[in-house]
């Protein structure tokens, strides 16, 4: 955790105050960027690639990254940053390590990248290249599919996780916890790869 997410007044903070708090990273900024690489390049673009990660990390409000890598012998790959705010976005994309890193990758490129900000979840229904957009219903049928199980499996299981430490099991709080572990699952574990998955159906 850095100095810029430290809160020392939550120590003496209530549950009933905590539980009003709005959950933090319930709500990312997603920077898209697309890069289609030289064929002869691949390699030297992977190794570009083993940099970004760590060196995004150290940027306050660094939420994560996720790299799609081409399918089928394609050369377009996208990356994914998300960050808490749209700020720590900004704050990335102006910096000085990030255009050091738009400087080394360029020779490995085909065209000038693209880069998008996207919020919340829209990111996992942004469709391939040369494909139409996701039809809005499918995208609620796709989340609902999604949100309906973990609504009823994460609260039941933290239930029974939490019942034998009492102020865990404060009404606000758990109700807290469960929205925090939704949303952590959806964001960072089940959406990139349910997208992916269903592909094929989801932008016909």
């Amino acid at each position: 955790m850095t100095a810029d997410d430290r809160q020392p007044g939550l120590r003496t903070a209530t549950l009933d105050e905590i539980a009003g708090r709005v959950l933090p990273g319930a709500e990312t900024v997603t920077a898209v960027i697309q890069q289609t690489v030289k064929r002869e390049s691949v390699a030297a673009y992977e190794q570009w690639l083993k940099k970004v990660v760590p060196i995004a990390s150290r940027f306050p409000g660094h939420r994560g990254v996720n790299i799609i890598h081409p399918a089928g012998g394609g050369l377009q790959y996208t990356i994914a940053i998300r960050f808490d705010s749209l700020t720590h976005a900004q704050d990335w994309f102006a910096s000085v390590a990030r255009r050091q890193l738009v400087e080394e990758v360029a020779p490995f490129l085909d065209a000038d990248e693209k880069v998008e900000t996207r919020s919340g979840l829209e990111f996992w229904f942004h469709p391939p290249a040369g494909q139409p957009p996701a039809k809005r219903y499918k995208q609620f049928l796709l989340t609902l599919s999604v949100i309906y199980p973990l609504t009823m499996l994460v609260p039941a299981v933290l239930h029974r996780l939490l019942a034998s430490v009492p102020v865990l099991s404060d009404y606000w709080l758990a109700h807290l916890l469960a929205a925090a572990t939704i949303v952590g699952l959806m964001v960072y574990l089940v959406m990139p790869r349910y997208t992916r998955l269903m592909a094929r159906w989801l932008y016909r």
